[in-house]
């Protein structure tokens, strides 16, 4: 990490790829809902958020139904859930839309949430880890499946100063539900 990110408080961006989703004829990408399986695992992650303590302050999230259906079955699974916003630029977005995004976040938010995509999401947090603990790299760079969980730390003043190579990865979790 360099040494300006490490200059403020310690900051946490939890990255949640969003559940399986289905795939129903006629339905058009940006309105498949989840899957049975996803279903299961979205509040498995939200189970996994809590017993981690990461539980974020804020939440960003892609208008894909699939995508806010996770946030929701996660949040669900919290006492009270923080505040969200759902922004259309994290749906199918590369790296530079998804920083643009976390780097709008007020500087008051220590743990933020973003619930998205593949590949958008696999290489946001390649671009951002500057390094990772044991094979958590290697991990992300293998398969970033749905419901996957990363969490990358950094410091900082502000969001706005999150710049590739900054942060440390120090998660790699794939909460699973289990079948009825």
């Amino acid at each position: 990490m360099n040494r300006r990110a490490q200059a403020g408080p310690r900051r946490r961006l939890v990255v949640l790829r969003h559940a399986k989703s289905a795939y129903p004829a006629g339905v058009p990408d940006h309105e498949r809902p989840l899957a049975p399986r996803g279903l299961r695992d979205a509040p498995a992650a939200g189970r996994a958020l809590a017993e981690a303590d990461w539980i974020p302050d804020l939440a960003l999230c892609s208008t894909a139904v699939r995508a806010r259906r996770t946030w929701e079955l996660a949040a669900d699974q919290w006492g009270t859930p923080p505040p969200v916003r759902v922004d259309e630029r994290l749906y199918a977005a590369d790296v530079p839309e998804l920083l643009e995004a976390v780097r709008e976040v007020p500087e008051g938010v220590r743990t933020l949430l973003l619930i998205g995509h593949n590949p958008g999401l696999e290489e946001l947090i390649l671009t951002l880890a500057g390094d990772g603990f044991d094979d958590t790299l290697d991990q992300v760079r293998t398969k970033y499946p749905t419901s996957a969980v990363a969490v990358l730390v950094w410091h900082g003043a502000g969001w706005h100063e999150l710049a590739p190579g900054t942060a440390l990865l120090t998660d790699v979790t794939v909460p699973r539900g289990k079948k009825a």
